[in-house]
């Protein structure tokens, strides 16, 4: 039988938020935290277990006051579902600590969410469980509404400066990735640990979950994401 895991990422610095924790954030018109709500989601589904959210070093208290009182206080969701884990210099290096967190627990499958995602669907969040545990990995992901172009730009120019088109690409052939991902545990943390090794050797980031199961595992699954699933970014994506 399958036991879920889930890590909310939370660790980042918001600079594009003008240094404004976002998921410490109230949601205009409701009762929570950009956190919160994310965190709510996951742990309304009784198929999740151990709720791991990945913190900037030594913030712990302002994540967990960022959290609805009642889950903080009650016997279904006490401490031994709700981890902090120390974030790392990388996204990647924070999803890391927090998979080291969960070895204990030793979880089947584990979905990976941004903490600012805090419209994520609960049943997006079941449908990403079913799929991990049938193809071993996952992602929900939306169809591209623009003709995207992959660019060449001189050595040394600015991003300001104008650019060259190098192909033109089929907008049929992308999507854009969201949250929550699905991975069976043991192969992500392999893969997260052949990830940490390979960033020693060369000057490599990765921007998500799916990539370094890609590159040291395999194939991952794509299911239809949800247009509400959106990432509060800049200011003007919560209105503040």
């Amino acid at each position: 039988m399958a036991s879920i895991a889930a890590i909310l990422c939370a660790a980042g610095s918001s600079n594009r938020m003008g240094g404004v924790k976002k998921e410490y954030l109230s949601l205009p018109g409701k009762p929570f935290t950009v956190l919160g709500a994310a965190f709510s989601a996951f742990a309304a589904s009784p198929r999740i277990g151990p709720i791991v959210i990945t913190v900037p070093p030594g913030a712990e208290g302002e994540a967990r006051a960022a959290l609805p009182a009642e889950l903080r206080s009650s016997e279904l969701h006490s401490a031994e579902r709700i981890l902090f884990a120390s974030g790392g210099l990388t996204r990647r290096a924070s999803v890391h600590n927090a998979l080291l967190m969960l070895e204990p627990y030793a979880p089947s499958h584990v979905l990976i969410h941004d903490g600012a995602r805090p419209w994520i669907n609960p049943c997006l969040i079941e449908k990403v469980i079913d799929a991990a545990i049938r193809f071993g990995a996952v992602i929900p992901a939306l169809p591209l509404l623009e003709t995207p172009k992959e660019l060449q730009r001189t050595e040394g120019a600015a991003p300001e400066e104008a650019a060259f088109i190098k192909r033109h690409l089929r907008r049929a052939d992308l999507c854009s990735a969201q949250t929550p991902q699905g991975f069976k545990y043991a192969e992500i943390l392999t893969a997260h640990e052949k990830a940490a090794e390979r960033e020693k050797r060369e000057h490599i980031e990765y921007t998500d979950d799916a990539e370094v199961w890609g590159e040291f595992i395999g194939r991952v699954a794509v299911i239809p994401g949800d247009s509400e699933n959106r990432k509060i970014t800049f200011p003007e994506d919560i209105g503040v």
